[in-house]
């Protein structure tokens, strides 16, 4: 099915059920209208996690394609109301990362858009001098050209999001991204698409309504996401140029640890592995040995919910006596470290990781989550 004729069918449907649901006593009968949206909502809450974080992401897309006010409002809520989205979104962090002093900000856009000129900038000097056609390992298939191709089409495909405020998907194929012939010109060619992204996203309103491949479809996603993927591919080109990664900023990297963990379940063929690992109840811990924060993640309901937890609140715990839920495995490194294993450009069994528990479950995770 296109996507066309899934998005007109979710707008229909949106349409129809908000009819519904607005309408007065006299159009029609309140318990037939009522039996129908239950209907509705059963059979809808029937489907798979990955083709429920779908219809939430096209209800989300008919509903801002609508004029602010009452109706848009209305779209807004239904994908909860419809057993879509109300509980399968991440439980919200408890507290963040205390950040070393002398990093780029990474807790706001602005500060997220001043990281990624930092990386890509180092990313640049990294391909400039080095073969286009080199292998890269993390990326099987790939060569630093290609690398660098995606790394700029992601930045072109943003400033088109946001500039178009594309309130439907935008496919990075359709765009004009013009590359160079020439591979050798491609780290000049990225630094200009990176300079022109970040300008548009600075002057971007954070609550500016625009498409997002995740949870939250705002302006306000993208530095982050921006972010997330100059750190990692970052870390693919020093790995195949120089066989090891640069060690990475704890706040940076939280950052972007963050942001994968708020984003897999709604990436569909992340989404779809972690619902049929029949490990409900199961809790994946990671203890960021630099900051001291903790990220829970416990599976169950057809994907997991996660938790952050700092040095200070878990000190506060253990003196209140409170406890958590005992990991079934634990894995202890930098944030650094810990975000690139979750990208699985770092093997589980290398002795930069301490793990405790059963190593079964991270590797089930692993095996579920490619990007």
């Amino acid at each position: 099915m296109s996507d066309a004729l899934l998005s007109a069918l979710a707008e229909s449907l949106a349409d129809l059920v908000t009819a519904v649901e607005t309408s007065d006593d006299e159009v029609l009968d309140p318990d037939a209208a009522v039996k129908w949206l239950e209907h509705t909502g059963h059979t809808l809450g029937a489907l798979g996690p990955a083709d429920r974080r779908a219809l939430d992401g096209l209800f989300r897309e008919t509903a801002l394609r609508r004029p602010e006010g009452p109706r848009r409002e209305a779209l807004l809520r239904l994908p909860a109301q419809l057993g879509v989205s109300a509980d399968l979104r991440p439980a919200s962090p408890t507290a963040t990362a205390r950040p070393s002093a002398t990093a780029p900000r990474a807790d706001g856009p602005a500060g997220a858009c001043d990281a990624v000129a930092e990386r890509v900038l180092r990313f640049a000097a990294l391909v400039r001098e080095a073969d286009p056609a080199t292998p890269v390992p993390t990326c099987p298939g790939w060569t630093l050209a290609d690398l660098t191709r995606h790394l700029g089409a992601v930045h072109r495909w943003t400033d088109h999001l946001i500039r178009t405020r594309a309130t439907v998907r935008v496919h990075v194929e359709d765009l004009p991204l013009d590359p160079p012939t020439d591979p050798a010109a491609y780290a000049d060619w990225l630094t200009e698409g990176a300079d022109t992204v970040l300008t548009t996203l600075r002057a971007a309103a954070p609550d500016l309504p625009v498409w997002s491949p995740g949870a939250d479809p705002h302006a306000r996603y993208y530095p982050r996401r921006l972010l997330s993927e100059a750190v990692v591919h970052l870390a693919d080109a020093e790995l195949a140029l120089h066989g090891a990664a640069e060690p990475i900023d704890p706040r940076v990297a939280a950052a972007a640890l963050d942001h994968f963990l708020t984003d897999a379940p709604y990436v569909p063929w992340v989404a779809e592995p972690l619902a049929h690992l029949d490990r409900d109840g199961a809790v994946l811990r990671l203890d960021a040995r630099d900051t001291g924060t903790v990220r829970t993640l416990v599976l169950g309901g057809g994907g997991f919910t996660w938790s952050r937890e700092d040095r200070e609140g878990r000190a506060a715990r253990e003196v209140r006596g409170s406890g958590a839920a005992e990991p079934t495995v634990s894995v202890e490194a930098d944030t650094g470290e810990l975000l690139l294993l979750l990208h699985r450009r770092y093997a589980a069994d290398e002795p930069r990781f301490v793990r405790t528990g059963d190593r079964g479950l991270l590797d089930d995770w692993l095996a579920a989550t490619p990007l």
